[in-house]
């Protein structure tokens, strides 16, 4: 997967999971990175699906309507390619936390659905429910940050409390953010996400 790494000064926080959101690329969130963790290594990685020439994660059918085998086999690549960047990057693979936004963050949040081992924590800006059709791991012990717009035209405010009560039921412990804003990053929100960094790492 095309990607960017950057080594921080502190090999004890965890590296950085840089997933931007659709039309985005592997540079995207690196402003992100700077304001959550300055210190900590960063892997931005752009995802390998393209809809209209904008790169995403994963196929959707149409707007909110994910494609689903297409989601679980994208997942798989991803957490696949985190094995061998850990390898080739010589950092912990068990010490990676996503920085999500739209897409990124859904397929963040797939990860977590997936395979409990696939991160150590998340931050999910405007993220929806991933999947229904699947039973969540043990995520006990697993932080997560969730950044939700009361107004967001794409990810209605039930699916953004759907998907922190299906991830707190499997034991993560989730604090949601709200904006009074819509699907926008919001300067507000992402400082909101590194205060919760810095309390939770």
């Amino acid at each position: 997967m095309k990607h960017i790494f950057k080594q921080g000064t502190d090999p004890n926080q965890p590296v950085l999971l840089l997933l931007h959101g659709t039309g985005g690329n592997e540079r995207d969130l690196l402003p992100l990175a700077e304001l959550i963790a300055p210190s900590a290594s960063v892997l931005g990685v752009r995802g390998n699906v393209s809809e209209n020439g904008m790169p995403r994660f994963f196929r959707r059918l149409a707007e909110g309507v994910f494609d689903e085998p297409d989601l679980i086999a994208r997942t798989h690549e991803l957490n696949a390619f985190l094995d061998a960047a850990a390898t080739e990057y010589q950092f912990d693979r068990r010490n990676i936390v996503a920085v999500g936004y739209s897409n990124g963050a859904n397929i963040a949040a797939s990860l977590l659905f997936h395979d409990k081992k696939s991160l150590r924590g998340a931050i999910l800006h405007h993220a929806m429910v991933p999947l229904r059709s699947i039973d969540l791991p043990d995520l006990t012990g697993t932080p997560v940050f969730m950044a939700s717009g009361t107004n967001d035209p794409i990810v209605p405010r039930a699916e953004s409390e759907e998907l922190g009560s299906l991830l707190s039921g499997a034991g993560a412990t989730v604090e949601l953010h709200w904006e009074n804003n819509g699907h926008q990053l919001t300067a507000s929100e992402v400082h909101a996400a590194a205060a919760w960094f810095k309390n939770n790492f």
